[in-house]
């Protein structure tokens, strides 16, 4: 199914990384985005609904504090904090600090925070 097309819609992230393939597989391996070759050969992503793309760029600052904040929506917040830490990513605000939300916030192998947000259930 193609994305859904609308204005106003977010649809596209740029990455700083230190090391694209690095970044690449930890996305990859913690969130399950898809990654492929764009036609001028850099390497891009998918998320896993297919209406959020992007790629990582080099020769770019990090966002090692929190600014602009991206959260990627998760199943589980704890198991996605130890994929988080498994795969060489720190948590910066642990599970509970937005309570009754249910967030945490890493850094990424590339300096950025990111946020991670997972759904309440009924």
């Amino acid at each position: 199914m193609p994305p859904t097309l609308a204005n106003g819609k977010v649809c596209y992230l740029e990455i700083p990384a230190l090391d694209v393939e690095r970044s690449a597989a930890f996305y990859t391996e913690i969130f399950g985005w898809q990654t492929r070759r764009r036609g001028d050969g850099q390497l891009a992503f998918d998320d896993t609904t297919g209406e959020v793309s992007g790629t990582w760029v080099t020769g770019r600052t990090a966002s090692p504090e929190p600014g602009l904040l991206v959260y990627i929506m998760i199943d589980d917040a704890a198991a996605a904090v130890e994929a988080v830490t498994a795969h060489g990513g720190e948590i910066v605000q642990p599970i509970g600090a937005d309570a009754p939300e249910i967030t945490a916030r890493f850094r990424d192998p590339g300096g950025n925070i990111i946020g991670l947000y997972q759904e309440p259930s009924d």
